[in-house]
């Protein structure tokens, strides 16, 4: 692992390193604990190089705020990196970042900054620290600058810095993908944070109050309730249980624009920031309600395609075939005369296209699929289609322009997916993940008998078995799109299993997921 204090041993280390590999950024202010290892375990399964900054940004503090006790303790998150395989840690000086523009009182020399949209900053923890979401946009820009990474990874902790970011980044139109992480909490219900070091004893034990206070809303929500001042004042009546707290605000807003919400129409952010003497911690739960989504990955021959069709068919679910939103792509692609080494071409003519499914009807019979309003399902199976659906999948800019819309279709769930990496990048939400798999002997038998079926020869058994194998490292290794299986998938080996046996298998566990 290296540790770069200064931004041109960054430089020189991506220019030798990173050539065909994707960077992940992990921005931090140090003083790590699991919330933070969470992200960087993340960051470690889906790219090849893991950067963590470690800097505690002066931007962000006010005056009266805890900038010079704040902790530190770089030997310690150091060695805490190295053990969790971070490639790089960017630790570096105010002065080296920023120059000595923070030090100067001329306005004409003084650093530009990143100025968020007011309606972002000064609601929730903008009203009592001003200037910190100018601080956080600041240096985020310039890491993101610096490092360049293809994904960058934030905990849904700091919901507002969350939203602000996202924003800031769809604005700016960066090239990065900012990649939301779950919040990590103690046994206790707490949320990690390197603040929870200046509690007492007797503060941490009553710190949870948070979360349970959360909770109550959050079940409220789920009877029902809908209305912003019961849903708070809900929060509020648990957070009365604790005579030590002191509450700043408790706030419901839309997740994404931090606009105060009347109701709760399709998701809400309900967020508590309080104060135990001099430390203030802050958490929040999205309120949601949705159809669960079932994610379906594993590698090629574990039968995911007709275990996902059946799957959906059993449950009334819109099952999102991905493959067909690809040959859809493709068949635009062809109608439209483009070369096939166009890419610029590609990515212009897939970022206007709209493609819509629709169930079959069938168990037996694919989705319906439309492209710009026109019926292309019998159209995208053609031999033309077919023989090029893979080379256009394989274009990052279409791979981009079709998750998209993919997350569009499961914003409201209800939606059975497969492929490499729903679980772990498309739907990384999904309430349920399922991870399809089968030892390469029986998909080798598996897929002679396909061939048999189709009259395509006999192919040996060895032959097939190692096929397949350099299919599985290559689609382990790929840059774009990697098998994986998630962290919280479950595993279904599919050896010895028919498929109305895997199908049953899977609609038990989602009935299970609905109704515990």
């Amino acid at each position: 692992m290296h540790l770069f204090t200064t931004t041109a041993g960054l430089r020189c280390y991506l220019d030798r390193y990173r050539p065909g590999k994707e960077v992940a950024l992990v921005p931090t202010m140090g003083a790590l604990h699991p919330g933070h290892f969470s992200l960087i375990e993340r960051a470690r399964r889906e790219n090849a190089i893991v950067i963590v900054s470690i800097f505690v940004n002066p931007l962000q503090f006010s005056p009266t705020e805890d900038f010079q006790q704040y902790p530190r303790q770089l030997e310690q998150d150091r060695q805490r990196c190295e053990q969790v395989g971070v490639d790089v840690i960017f630790a570096p000086t105010a002065v080296e970042l920023y120059g000595n523009r923070l030090l100067t009182s001329d306005p004409s020399t003084q650093l530009t900054q990143v100025m968020p949209p007011a309606t972002m900053t000064n609601v929730l923890c903008g009203r009592s620290r001003p200037g910190h979401f100018q601080g956080v946009a600041t240096v985020v820009t310039k890491l993101l600058n610096l490092v360049q990474p293809e994904r960058a990874y934030f905990g849904q902790k700091d919901a507002q810095q969350l939203a602000i970011i996202q924003r800031l980044v769809a604005d700016l139109n960066l090239p990065v993908t900012i990649v939301p992480c779950p919040i990590v909490r103690e046994e206790s219900g707490l949320a990690y944070s390197s603040r929870n070091q200046y509690l007492t004893e007797s503060q941490k034990a009553q710190a949870p109050v948070l979360y349970r206070a959360l909770q109550q809303g959050q079940n409220a929500f789920h009877g029902g309730e809908r209305d912003r001042t019961i849903l708070i004042e809900t929060v509020k009546s648990e957070l009365a249980s604790v005579r030590d707290i002191q509450v700043e605000y408790v706030e419901l807003v839309h997740p994404t624009t931090l606009m105060p919400l009347d109701q709760v129409e399709d998701k809400g952010l309900l967020a508590i920031a309080v104060r135990f003497g001099s430390t203030r911690l802050i958490d929040n739960i999205v309120l949601q309600y949705r159809q669960p989504i079932v994610a379906i990955d594993g590698p090629a021959g574990a039968g995911k395609s007709t275990v996902t069709r059946l799957v959906a068919h059993q449950l009334g679910l819109m099952h999102l075939d991905t493959g067909a939103m690809y040959r859809a792509v493709t068949w635009r692609v062809v109608q439209a005369g483009i070369d096939w080494d166009d890419e610029p071409a590609i990515a212009e003519l897939v970022s206007q296209c709209e493609i819509s499914l629709s169930p079959s009807g069938s168990e037996d019979e694919a989705v319906r699929v439309w492209i710009d309003g026109e019926d292309v399902t019998q159209a995208i199976r053609s031999l033309n289609v077919t023989s090029h659906v893979s080379a256009i999948a394989a274009l990052p800019t279409v791979r981009r322009e079709l998750v998209k819309q993919q997350q569009r279709w499961g914003c409201k769930g209800g939606v059975v997916a497969e492929g490499r990496d729903i679980g772990t990048y498309v739907f990384p939400d999904a309430e349920l993940k399922i991870f399809l798999t089968a030892s390469v002997q029986e998909r080798a038998r598996r897929r002679q008998q396909d061939l048999k079926d189709q009259n395509q020869g006999d192919v040996s058994l060895e032959q097939l078995e190692q096929d397949i194998e350099k299919r599985d490292y290559r689609d382990s290794t790929r840059a774009l799109a990697p098998l994986r299986k998630a962290a919280d998938a479950i595993e279904i080996n599919t050896d010895g299993l028919t498929i109305p046996e895997v199908t049953e298998r899977i609609v038990t566990l989602y009935k299970q997921k609905l109704f515990s």
